[in-house]
C-alpha cells in the first residue's frame, strides 16, 4: 500500500477557510489566479501522497453560490498544438475537457478568454467552436506597453484595449490549462475595467507550488522545478517577503521579477497603496500546513524527478522540447542525489528485457513492461505477435491480484486470432499486435462465460497509482489507455520501431 504523507480532508477545509477570509477581509470583488490544475491535478497528487487530486474543485463547490470561473487559454499555445502531459490531450482540447469536469461538479462557467490574440485559423476555428455551442470567448491582444511602461499599460490603450468581461459574482476565479495563459494578465485587466466602472476589485492568487513555507531545496519544490522545465522557471528566497517580515519564504523567478511592476499596476488602477507587500502575500496556499509525513514526500518528489528526466527524454526524441529542459531535468536530479535506477521499475524492465534477449535471438526486437504492484511484487510483460508489451503486462498483473496460475488463459485464443483478423483483413492495420484497449475489452467480454476473466478484470482499479516503466516509447494510445486506468507510466527514450508514422 502507498504511504500517505498529505491530509486530504484537512487541506480542503482549510484551504476553503481561508480563501474565505481573503474574500472578506476587505471590500470588493475577489479575481483569484488559480494556478496549476484546478481538477485531477496529478502533479500534486504524486508529490504529495493523499493529495486529492480534485481538492481544489471539491473546496471551490463549496463556495460554488459566490463563484465563477473564467478560462484562460495562450492562442499560441492553440496554434502550435501544446500538449497537456498528464492525459495527452491538446491545450485546445484541455479547455473543452475542464469545461464539462466544471459543469460536473455545478460551478458557474463565465467565459474563455484566448490571450495575446493574433489572426490564426486555427485559433479563429477554435473560438467559432466554442461560441457555437453557446460559449462565451473573449479576444484579448498583447498588452501595449507591457511590462514596464506601466503609464500605457493602465490606459485604454493597454488594458483599455482589452473588452470587458462581464461578471456578478464576489469571487471570479481565473484559470487555464497551463502556465503561461495570461491568468495574470486578465485578472489585471478586469481590475481596470471594474475601477473605470466605479466597482471595487481585488487581487490574489492560488499556487499549490512551490509550497511558500517549505525550505527552499526541499524535493517537493525541486519537483516543482522539474515539472515546468520548459517554463524555466527556478524556485527562490522571496526577497521581498524577508525585508518586509524578517520570514523566509519560497516563490518562484516569474513572480519575484514581475512583482514590482504588478504592484505599481495595481496602485495606479486604485489609486491606493498596494495591500501585498510580497508575492508571498498575494497567495492563498495552505498546503505546506497539511503534510503529515516528511519523508513519505520527500521520496514521492525525488521519483517525480526521475519521472520527469525520462518523459523530458522521450519528448526530446519526437521533437516536442529542445535539450535545455533535458538538462534542466538532470542536474535537479543531480541537486537531489538520484538517479534514474532509483525507480524501481526500470531497473526491472531493463533486466527483464536484457534476460529474454539473452535466452534467444527471436527476442532481439522484444519491448519489456515492469509494473510494481501495491503489495511491492514487480511484474513484467513482453511484446510478442499477439499483443503489446503493455497489454501483456495488465494481464499479468490483474492474474497476480486475483491469485491465479500464470498459465491460466483469462481470452480464448481463438478470441485473440478473430480480434487480429479484424485488425488486418478488416481495417487494414499494419501491426497485428493488440493494444491495451484491445486486450481490455476482450478481457472484459471474456468476462461473461469465463469466471477467471471475470475474476481478473475485477482486479483492474487496484493498478491505479502503480509505477509501470517500459523500454521503448508508447503508442500515443497505449500510453492514454494505461494513463486512463491510473497507472504513472515511463519510458525509455527509443522507438520500438524504425517506422517515421507510430501512433
Amino acid at each position: 500500500m502507498q504511504k500517505i504523507g498529505f491530509d486530504a480532508d484537512k487541506y480542503i477545509e482549510e484551504q476553503s477557510r481561508y480563501i474565505l477570509e481573503r474574500i472578506h477581509e476587505k471590500e470588493g470583488r475577489l479575481y483569484l489566479e488559480f494556478g496549476g490544475k484546478l481538477v485531477q491535478d496529478k502533479h500534486a497528487m504524486r508529490v504529495l501522497p493523499g493529495f486529492d487530486e480534485n481538492a481544489k474543485i471539491k473546496l471551490l463547490q463549496k463556495m460554488k453560490d459566490q463563484a465563477e470561473i473564467i478560462i484562460c487559454v495562450y492562442a499560441g499555445d492553440i496554434a502550435t498544438s501544446k500538449t497537456r502531459q498528464d492525459f495527452g490531450i491538446t491545450y485546445d482540447l484541455e479547455v473543452l475537457r475542464i469545461i464539462d469536469m466544471f459543469r460536473k461538479w455545478d460551478l458557474s462557467i463565465n467565459s474563455v478568454v484566448v490571450t495575446r490574440y493574433e489572426d490564426n485559423p486555427i485559433v479563429d476555428m477554435f473560438i467559432r467552436r466554442l461560441e457555437r455551442r453557446g460559449i462565451r470567448v473573449y479576444k484579448h491582444t498583447f498588452t501595449k506597453g507591457y511590462p514596464t511602461d506601466v503609464d500605457t499599460i493602465v490606459s485604454e490603450e493597454g488594458y483599455g484595449a482589452n473588452p470587458y468581461i462581464e461578471v456578478t459574482k464576489p469571487l471570479v476565479v481565473v484559470n487555464g490549462p497551463g502556465g503561461g495563459s495570461g491568468k495574470l494578465a486578465t485578472c489585471l485587466s478586469q481590475l481596470y475595467h471594474d475601477n473605470k466602472r466605479g466597482v471595487k476589485a481585488r487581487y490574489a492568487k492560488f499556487e499549490t507550488f512551490p509550497i511558500w513555507n517549505l525550505p527552499l531545496k526541499h524535493p517537493v519544490n525541486i519537483a516543482y522545478e522539474a515539472a515546468t522545465a520548459d517554463l524555466k522557471d527556478v524556485n527562490m528566497i522571496d526577497s521581498f517577503h524577508l525585508e518586509a517580515y524578517g520570514e523566509t519564504a519560497v516563490n518562484y523567478n516569474r513572480d519575484l521579477e514581475v512583482f514590482p511592476v504588478l504592484k505599481r499596476i495595481i496602485e495606479k488602477i486604485t489609486g491606493e497603496e498596494a495591500e501585498y507587500k510580497s508575492p508571498t502575500d498575494m497567495g492563498v496556499n495552505r498546503a505546506g500546513f497539511c503534510i503529515t509525513d516528511d519523508e513519505v514526500c520527500r521520496e514521492a518528489a525525488c521519483q517525480e524527478v526521475i519521472r520527469r528526466y525520462l518523459i523530458a527524454q522521450c519528448d526530446y526524441k519526437k521533437g516536442k522540447i529542445g535539450p535545455q529542459s533535458v538538462e534542466r531535468c538532470k542536474l535537479l536530479m543531480d541537486e537531489l542525489g538520484v538517479r534514474v535506477e532509483d525507480r524501481k521499475v526500470i531497473q526491472a524492465a531493463r533486466d527483464f528485457q536484457e534476460k529474454k534477449r539473452a535466452i534467444d535471438p527471436k527476442y532481439e526486437n522484444m519491448v519489456a513492461m515492469a509494473m510494481e504492484m501495491p503489495d511491492g511484487t514487480i511484474i513484467t510483460g513482453r511484446s510478442s505477435r499477439r499483443m503489446v508489451a503493455a497489454a501483456a503486462m495488465i494481464l499479468n498483473a490483474v492474474k497476480h491480484e486475483a491469485g491465479l496460475a500464470d498459465g491460466i488463459h483469462l481470452i480464448s485464443p481463438m478470441v485473440l486470432n478473430e480480434i487480429q483478423k479484424l485488425k488486418t483483413d478488416i481495417l487494414l492495420h499494419d501491426r497485428t499486435s493488440l493494444n491495451v484497449e484491445e486486450i481490455l475489452t476482450a478481457l472484459t467480454i471474456s468476462g461473461a462465460t469465463n469466471p477467471s476473466a471475470e475474476a481478473a478484470a475485477e482486479k483492474l482499479p487496484l493498478l491505479r497509482g502503480c509505477r509501470a516503466h517500459c523500454t521503448a516509447i508508447l503508442s500515443d494510445r497505449d500510453e492514454q489507455s494505461l494513463k486512463a486506468l491510473g497507472i504513472d507510466v515511463t519510458c525509455d527514450p527509443e522507438y520500438v520501431t524504425t517506422n517515421l508514422y507510430y501512433a
